[in-house]
């Protein structure tokens, strides 16, 4: 390009217009601003309604800054007054009722009370439903109410009573399936004390002896077949102020015959004289029988009675 042609050029460019200058709308128009105000009235709405609703459920729930409804939340945990209905597991470390009120765990089933370990292991639990109370741990125990004293505890191997007193107050009294040991057995205060296997046999035994004791009654030992008093070491003691055998066999003695005795349960014939004083005699088996005193012994021991004995 030649110099003349350059500053003709711009000769032309620096020229004023004489056409009016055109103006563009800037903005958003038609069917797009409509659509905008109708999305910002639906979200005005939107906020209005949740705000209505959050004071509505503020309002419903009770909530404070001490916690929400029966819930309050102090320094020492958490608080809750009235009745409480929990759907799902509850996992606290303490619960406790107020001073002046019970507390009451109630479920239309059951109520367990599980513990476990760190691990997740169930250690002990306690369920009490309908039928029974079932408590499952390796050790059982009820403890008085200072907490000091073992009033029952129970384990695999043995079970223990604590208590000054067990007392049983139905009329079948105590059932044992084996045997019981016991240092002393005695019954209340003008009570009678009945120990009795109505089928098989009672067997009371001690290495060091039993003690059978009525200090203000009598002592009755009764059975229907034979009693046996025996010691394989010592003796047979009876001490008393009268010592009576009832329904011994008696046998009648004969001074013509020196060796003639005939058991006879009942009293000498009505024709002889009658005999008030007898000896008591003993066979070499140890059976006793009575034989009418005469001026010497009258016991023999060919006698009937020791022979057919």
């Amino acid at each position: 390009m030649t110099r003349e042609q350059y500053i003709l050029a711009t000769q032309q460019n620096s020229l004023p217009r004489t056409e009016h200058p055109q103006f563009y709308p800037v903005g958003i128009y038609g069917w797009r601003k409509r659509c905008l105000y109708f999305f910002v009235l639906l979200l005005l709405v939107t906020m209005i309604v949740n705000l209505a609703m959050t004071i509505w459920i503020l309002k419903v729930m009770n909530f404070t800054v001490d916690g929400m409804g029966n819930l309050r939340v102090t320094k020492k945990g958490i608080r809750l007054e009235g009745i409480s209905e929990f759907l799902l597991p509850l996992y606290v470390k303490e619960i406790h009722s107020r001073k002046d009120s019970p507390l009451v765990l109630q479920s239309d089933r059951n109520v367990t009370v599980n513990a476990r370990n760190h691990m997740g292991q169930l250690t002990g639990q306690l369920t009490v439903g309908a039928d029974a109370v079932e408590a499952q741990c390796k050790r059982f125990e009820v403890r008085a109410s200072d907490g000091g004293k073992v009033l029952f505890s129970a384990d695999e191997d043995e079970i223990v009573i604590g208590a000054d007193r067990l007392k049983v107050t139905g009329t079948e009294g105590a059932v044992f399936g084996h045997s019981v040991e016991t240092p002393h057995i005695r019954a209340e205060p003008s009570q009678d004390l009945k120990l009795e296997s109505p089928t098989r046999s009672l067997v009371m035994e001690a290495p060091r002896g039993v003690q059978v004791s009525a200090a203000a009654g009598d002592l009755k030992a009764t059975c229907r077949k034979e009693l046996h008093l025996q010691s394989t070491e010592g003796e047979i003691f009876l001490n008393a102020d009268t010592i009576r055998l009832g329904n011994l066999p008696v046998g009648s003695f004969s001074s013509s015959s020196s060796s003639s005795f005939s058991s006879s349960s009942s009293s000498p014939s009505s024709s002889a004289p009658r005999q008030t004083i007898y000896e008591l005699c003993a066979c070499p088996n140890g059976k006793l029988y009575l034989s009418p005193a005469g001026a010497g012994s009258t016991c023999q021991s060919s006698s009937n009675i020791c022979l057919w004995s």
